[in-house]
């Protein structure tokens, strides 16, 4: 007896999956701009990263039961109308936590040699997969950390935790790892504004890698210029890919939203959305061509840090051609992450 095929509409731009479904499945592969209402339709399940708008608008009169994105985020996804029509969605947690990690402080040592390290205090807003391999780190290399994650501290009712008021007036570096919210008792968007970024008395180096709206990115540049901000890693941005040009010359560091962007966390973010569609379909898949660790390194060395990335060259790229940041971002040479302390 023939098995119903379901048919899988798969981003073409997502690394690492092509074949994997094809002894048990129809497959096809669109880029996002090409994957519309029509191209939904004859879909029982879509796998995608962030460009992709997953809403009534894409979704309505197609039979897909099921989005997998290969991505640690969901504000691409309408959760609330998949909900309310029988769609399935899964996401792809601490994917890229460690690459993110790696992000991060490869920006820190671009600035201070690893011994000023433990001089320096770091605040982690969103202590989740990536803040809390951030965390380790920083306590590896002697810094002081300050934790501020107002959900988990309500949840687990810690003394762990502090406000932004805190880091704002004590940090050194603050790096940013919350989800982009809009609503709710924890909203994020702008959750750094004007207000908050001329608040901050050590003219800290303020890193985002999480989600470009979490930062007012005209008042970002407004605090540079005044000296609020003494050094801006920016790797996520508001309406990327039209990147403000002027925050892009203010920054330290500017990139085309890779952070992330690991063989290793690509890897295991592809083998997550499959594994998740094989469980929706009762599928069996074959085994991982390659495999990844699944467990972040709790310590790592300054010297593995600078060897395997160099945020400097993504920047230099970024500057040079601005209206190129999609085609970097799509056709990124993945780096390796870093290994663990020896």
């Amino acid at each position: 007896m023939q098995h119903y095929r379901p048919h899988i509409l798969i981003e073409s731009n997502i690394p690492f999956i092509r074949g994997v479904f094809d002894d048990v499945a129809d497959v096809s592969y669109l880029p996002p701009a090409d994957i519309t209402p029509q191209a939904m339709r004859d879909t029982d399940a879509l796998i995608t990263r962030t460009r992709t708008r997953c809403d009534a608008g894409l979704l309505g009169g197609s039979r897909c039961s099921m989005i997998a994105s290969a991505t640690i985020g969901l504000d691409h996804i309408d959760t609330d109308y998949c909900r309310a029509n029988g769609i399935e969605v899964t996401n792809a947690p601490g994917c890229n936590a460690p690459a993110v990690a790696q992000y991060v402080f490869a920006a820190i040592l671009k600035a201070w040699p690893v011994e000023k390290l433990p001089d320096l205090t770091i605040g982690i807003v969103g202590v989740g997969h990536v803040g809390r391999i951030i965390e380790s780190w920083a306590r590896s290399f002697g810094m002081k950390v300050l934790l501020n994650d107002p959900p988990r501290a309500a949840a687990e009712k810690s003394g762990a935790f502090t406000d932004l008021d805190t880091i704002a007036a004590e940090a050194d570096i603050i790096t940013i790892h919350t989800p982009y919210t809009t609503a709710g008792p924890y909203a994020t968007h702008h959750l750094f504004d004007g207000s908050r970024l001329h608040s901050l008395r050590r003219h800290p180096m303020l890193i985002n890698a999480a989600r470009g709206p979490i930062v007012d990115n005209e008042a970002l540049c407004d605090a540079i210029e005044a000296g609020t901000v003494g050094r801006a890693v920016i790797d996520c941005w508001e309406n990327e890919p039209a990147i403000s040009r002027r925050l892009l010359e203010e920054t330290f560091i500017a990139t085309p939203h890779i952070a992330g962007y690991t063989r290793e966390g690509k890897l295991r973010a592809s083998r997550m959305a499959a594994e998740a569609v094989a469980r929706h379909f009762d599928f069996t898949l074959p085994p991982s061509a390659e495999q990844v660790p699944m467990t972040p390194p709790e310590a790592v060395d300054a010297a593995d840090i600078i060897a395997t990335y160099d945020p400097m060259a993504d920047t230099a790229a970024l500057r040079a051609e601005p209206g190129t940041f999609e085609q970097l971002r799509n056709h990124y040479d993945l780096r390796h992450e870093v290994p663990a302390r020896r």
